[in-house]
């Protein structure tokens, strides 16, 4: 169980472990990270014959998967002595990692800078203030790559230089965060379903989730196979440079822990695939996820059926949906920005359905 420092609290038993319900009060938010919902659920692609489940990582405090590596990494640097009480956090995130670091940097006295770019979600930003971080946004790409991630990290590197004594994390490098996972988020997963399971499936960005999760798969060897998901624009796993709408989802960099796994698939979608994906998993289940769930399941729609009768898939829910209101469920934005009206998307979802149906 995940604890504050010099905090302790009371050990949940195996069963409630399991289900991500606790037998009793924690001490302080930090201790709620983890043990998040597996759900089964029966009508996203009924028709498929494939038992389908999803680990909601936006029952996180924070609300999405972030807030498992942003506890750890934050722990590992205070325990290195790398980071003290009272110093500087300056980090890089398209926008859920900063809304974890901000609580987490708050409750240990550290003040937090938080490098976004535009296509952070204004709702986030706004988050991330509201939790006592503070948020320095970039608003041009990188000259030479073209790239607004690239540009993040570079700006980083100047406030490193400018903020004595200031600190990175390194989401990018930082084997805490993909160990968040392995110690975590796959762990809880092949608990509950007691190693049965045939394929999982993670969206990438750092790639510290399906790091994580193929790490602890191959270490218990569990017969389950991964199947990353990343954005069309991204240059993780051999992918083309290119335009990204939505943030969460790819890299305009091939990061540092990317080049420690290989997941044995990766699909890739591009952001109508994610309006869609998004939007039919709120339609069938209930479930309001952000841009790179619904990537996630626009890929598992396509995959459904080229899988045998009886395949158990697990997938991450990496956020909630209320910080894309304005931009995935939102029919003006979709239409201006992706050039794709109602009815095309209504047609695609259509196919979606249609798709995951056959055998």
């Amino acid at each position: 169980m995940n604890h504050p420092s010099g905090a302790t609290a009371r050990s949940a038993p195996a069963s409630a472990h399991l289900s991500g319900i606790l037998d009793g009060p924690v001490d302080g938010v930090s201790a709620a990270v983890g043990r998040t919902p597996l759900v089964r659920l029966a009508h996203l692609f009924p028709a498929s014959d494939v038992e389908i489940f999803a680990k909601l990582e936006s029952a996180n405090p924070g609300g999405s998967a972030k807030d498992r590596p942003a506890l750890a990494m934050v722990r590992d640097a205070l325990r290195s002595g790398r980071l003290r009480p009272g110093g500087t956090v300056v980090e890089s995130s398209s926008g859920n990692l900063g809304v974890a670091l901000a609580r987490v940097c708050r409750a240990h006295g550290i003040r937090f800078v938080c490098v976004v770019d535009l296509r952070a979600n204004v709702s986030t930003r706004a988050l991330i203030r509201a939790l006592g971080g503070e948020v320095d946004l970039v608003t041009q790409p990188d000259p030479d790559t073209g790239d607004l991630l690239t540009a993040r990290v570079h700006r980083v590197e100047e406030l490193l230089r400018e903020i004595p004594g200031a600190v990175t994390l390194g989401q990018y490098s930082n084997p805490a965060n993909p160990g968040a996972h392995h110690d975590g988020t796959m762990r809880e997963i092949a608990e509950t379903l007691d190693g049965r399971l045939d394929v999982m499936m993670s969206a990438v960005s750092t790639t510290g989730t399906i790091s994580g999760c193929a790490r602890y798969i191959r270490e218990h060897g569990l017969p389950t196979r991964t199947v990353a998901v990343d954005s069309t624009g991204s240059v993780l796993f051999g992918g083309t440079a290119g335009v990204r709408h939505l943030p969460g989802m790819g890299a305009g960099m091939v990061t540092e822990l990317s080049r420690h796994v290989e997941p044995d698939r990766v699909m890739r979608v591009d952001s109508v695939a994610c309006v869609v994906g998004a939007r039919l998993l709120a339609e069938r289940e209930g479930i309001l996820a952000g841009a790179s769930t619904g990537g996630v399941v626009h890929a598992l729609g396509t995959l459904v059926g080229e899988l045998a009768p009886g395949t158990r898939v697990a997938f991450i829910v990496h956020d909630g949906g209320g910080a894309y209101l304005d931009t995935v469920y939102d029919d003006e934005w979709v239409a201006r920005v992706l050039d794709t009206g109602p009815d095309q998307i209504a047609t695609a979802t259509a196919a979606l359905r249609d798709r995951a149906t056959r055998g």
